[in-house]
């Protein structure tokens, strides 16, 4: 089975929840190997043409793994 490298692709979704102020799509966007969020609203320009305005936040924290000791000496007892 062949690996799918996702360097350098992202996908939007639309968003669940919307207000004025929350974006019409979310998602992730993967840049030089880094996960961003990556958010994008509909908008309209003076002339009445539609576009989209992105924006790119931080990168997406790896979580770490939880760290599990088997050692009799961790125990309270």
């Amino acid at each position: 089975m062949t690996q799918y490298d996702n360097t350098n692709t992202g996908g939007l979704w639309p968003s669940e929840q919307k207000t004025e102020k929350h974006p019409n799509l979310k998602g992730k966007i993967n840049v030089d190997g880094k996960d961003y969020y990556l958010s994008a609203w509909s908008k309209t320009d003076k002339n009445g043409g539609k576009y989209l305005s992105l924006a790119v936040d931080k990168p997406i924290a790896k979580e770490p793994s939880p760290v599990v000791t088997t050692s009799d000496e961790s125990l309270p007892f």
